[in-house]
């Protein structure tokens, strides 16, 4: 018997405990349950040896502090798959989910009366169906450990890939669950051609926004040459191979990829292109030809795009000493911020732009506010571990102290040092 499921306790034992500590006759029982007096007292005495679910379920509903303990002895005794998952539904909508239902998955496939590729393929098709992302990570948990144990090489792929897709989400672990996500490359010919396209573009995407734009460029290229169709995860994952490009100062490359991605059929498209085109004039210093095109696309472009388009020009600005031109950037943050959804790239350019504004603001003389816009920079970077975009403003603040001959009291140093201190934690 499976170790996590050793006890010396039946059914029998709980119920018989339960009745005695409560001070339950076994009419009272019935009442409770809804069990006949006969059907509980065959399960007291043992004489029934392996009970119904639904009379488990009832008892359990009457008494739910027993709930997690039958259900662990049932399992014991049950081997009709079908009513396994019937119990695996049941423990998934209780209050015992997580350790319960991987206990119950694990019983399942380690029920010898199915083989156990055939076992795993039934889990990891049921697990898909799974409403709640916590509860999936668990049974792909178990399916992953299992798999391994008994070298089902497709389905160690499958679950790890589902896991990736669910833990990246996590805009705290970003870095982490990129690494994880590279484990997959050791799978990839385990997977079906769709789950490979999957893959390689949602880790060129996670790529790009670590900062790993080698790592975007290659997993975005080996999606390209499978994935034959156009859709909308292939046009975005091709955007950020540019935009990867773009900060490698590729500038050739930029504009070769950008005449391909223009031919996508998606509403982002003709902006991104144009916005990215706008962008590279300017890393490449050409500001005469690239402060135009990027306050014309402030003009008309969507909202989605503002905060990335301001970032740009206040850095221009700021290198320009266009003060005048800054000021009436920052007129119009409440319209900006609130069109910026929530994002590992959402809080990276908020970040940038919080760093732009203190600098500004300290370079005017306006401390306290200049202050605040830095720790407000730190605080977003902070949000997604961006420990390299921290150290770059750490570095822009102190060089705006030195260069306006500011010293600062000890009470702004602290909000400084405490807003840097908890990035690095």
């Amino acid at each position: 018997m499976m170790d996590i499921l050793n006890h010396n306790k039946t059914i029998s034992d709980i119920i018989f405990q339960l009745r005695k500590e409560k001070n339950l006759t076994y009419a009272e029982l019935e009442e409770l349950t809804g069990v006949g007096k006969p059907v509980l007292q065959k399960l007291e005495k043992g004489s029934t040896k392996r009970p119904e679910f639904k009379t488990v379920k009832a008892i359990t509903s009457a008494l739910p502090e027993a709930y997690q303990e039958l259900i662990e002895c049932y399992i014991t005794i049950e081997n009709r798959t079908e009513v396994l998952y019937e119990v695996l539904q049941d423990v998934l909508s209780s209050e015992k989910k997580p350790s319960l239902a991987s206990k119950v998955a694990l019983r399942l496939l380690e029920n010898p009366s199915n083989e156990t590729e055939d076992s795993l393929q039934r889990l990891y098709y049921f697990t898909q169906e799974v409403s709640e992302s916590s509860l999936r990570l668990e049974l792909y948990n178990v399916i992953v450990k299992y798999s391994r144990k008994h070298g089902v090489m497709n389905y160690i792929a499958k679950a790890l890939l589902q896991k990736y897709l669910i833990e990246r989400a996590d805009f705290k672990r970003i870095d982490q669950t990129f690494q994880q996500g590279l484990e997959i490359a050791h799978y990839t010919d385990f997977l079906t051609n769709e789950e490979k396209i999957i893959y390689y573009f949602r880790m060129g995407l996670h790529a790009h926004n670590t900062k790993n734009y080698r790592d975007c460029i290659e997993f975005c290229e080996n999606g390209m040459v499978l994935e034959k169709n156009e859709s909308e995860l292939k046009a975005r994952a091709h955007l950020s191979m540019i935009n990867s490009h773009l900060i490698l100062k590729n500038y050739d490359k930029v504009e070769e990829l950008l005449d391909v991605f223009e031919k996508y059929e998606y509403d982002f498209v003709y902006e991104a292109a144009k916005h990215t085109r706008a962008i590279t004039k300017a890393r490449k210093g050409e500001y005469k030809i690239a402060v135009p095109l990027l306050e014309e696309n402030l003009r008309v472009f969507s909202p989605r795009f503002r905060l990335n388009i301001v970032d740009e020009l206040f850095e221009i600005y700021l290198k320009i000493d266009n003060l005048d031109a800054c000021s009436k950037l920052l007129e119009r943050e409440n319209e900006i911020m609130s069109t910026c959804p929530d994002s590992p790239s959402a809080y990276r350019a908020k970040g940038k732009y919080y760093r732009h504004k203190g600098n500004y603001q300290l370079t005017i003389g306006a401390i306290d506010e200049g202050v605040k816009s830095f720790a407000s920079s730190l605080q977003y970077l902070n949000k997604i571990n961006a420990f390299e975009e921290k150290d770059a403003c750490m570095r822009e603040f102190f060089y705006c102290l030195t260069k306006n001959s500011i010293i600062l009291n000890k009470e702004f140093m602290d909000i400084i040092y405490i807003m840097a201190y908890n990035v690095n934690q």
